[in-house]
């Protein structure tokens, strides 16, 4: 069964103990995948996770910023309400019914800010358009729970290597923890990861593949450890690079 890796928390400042992501992923906190993201908390109670892909621009899904709400940028270093958001662009083919339902959408996002991120955040560049292959290993980042249907764990960034599995493809790319391929709990998102981002790695550096969706507990049931669902930027690359000069924020094409 699918579940938005979207988290509902208390507007509460996050325990510096906690940790994110399921089957004991690595703390990154500073360094590596860790230093590209961000905490988007918002005034119904929700948390998920962004990419900063410039100083003044993140992106993250579509269904992590759809409610109507009033929405915020945190970092562990910044307490609440966080930085200000100037404005937020969904994809205009993103269906929130759709993705309701678990059917295939354009789950994409891009948040302004008013102010430029802190130093210790770093934009990751966007990734070439790519084939995606059974096998290939990606690299998903986030500051979601560690237990599913918790809080436990929310604020501290983890990350992960994955690989591809099924028949990845431009509209959705399904990875699983290597070691355990679903058939047993394992690495994978869960509440809180949504829109963090599946990275490509190459010697240390970091490049945006694609949008974390949703997940599965294994073998498809409830909950999370199974599979991470990922939207890939293959199909909305040039969107998102369109938006980025139209709110006047530098990227890397």
């Amino acid at each position: 069964m699918r579940r938005p890796a979207l988290a509902l928390i208390a507007l509460l400042w996050l325990s510096p103990a906690a940790s994110a992501l399921v089957g004991g992923a690595e703390v990154v906190r500073g360094t590596g995948a860790g230093r590209h993201i961000v905490m988007i908390i918002s005034t119904r109670g929700s948390l998920c996770t962004g990419t900063a892909i410039a100083r003044d621009l993140v992106l993250t899904g579509g269904h992590c910023v759809a409610p109507a709400a009033s929405y915020r940028v945190l970092l562990p270093d910044i307490k609440p309400p966080g930085l200000a958001i100037r404005s937020i662009v969904i994809h205009p083919r993103y269906n929130p019914k759709d993705y309701a339902s678990g059917r295939v959408t354009a789950d994409m996002a891009l948040i302004k800010l008013e102010q430029p991120l802190p130093a210790t955040v770093a934009p990751a560049a966007l990734a070439p358009v790519m084939p995606v292959a059974p096998g290939d290993r990606f690299v998903i980042a986030g500051y979601g729970g560690t237990t599913p249907g918790s809080e436990t764990g929310n604020g501290v960034p983890r990350a992960a290597v994955l690989t591809a599995t099924g028949k990845p493809g431009t509209l959705q790319i399904r990875l699983v923890d290597p070691a355990t391929r679903d058939q047993r709990p394992g690495l994978g998102a869960c509440t809180g990861d949504s829109g963090g981002p599946a990275f490509i790695e190459n010697n240390g550096t970091f490049a945006v593949i694609g949008v974390v969706s949703w997940s599965t507990g294994a073998a498809s049931t409830a909950g999370c450890g199974g599979l991470t669902g990922v939207t890939p930027l293959a199909l909305y690359r040039g969107w998102v690079v369109e938006q980025a000069n139209k709110l006047g924020s530098a990227i890397e094409p």
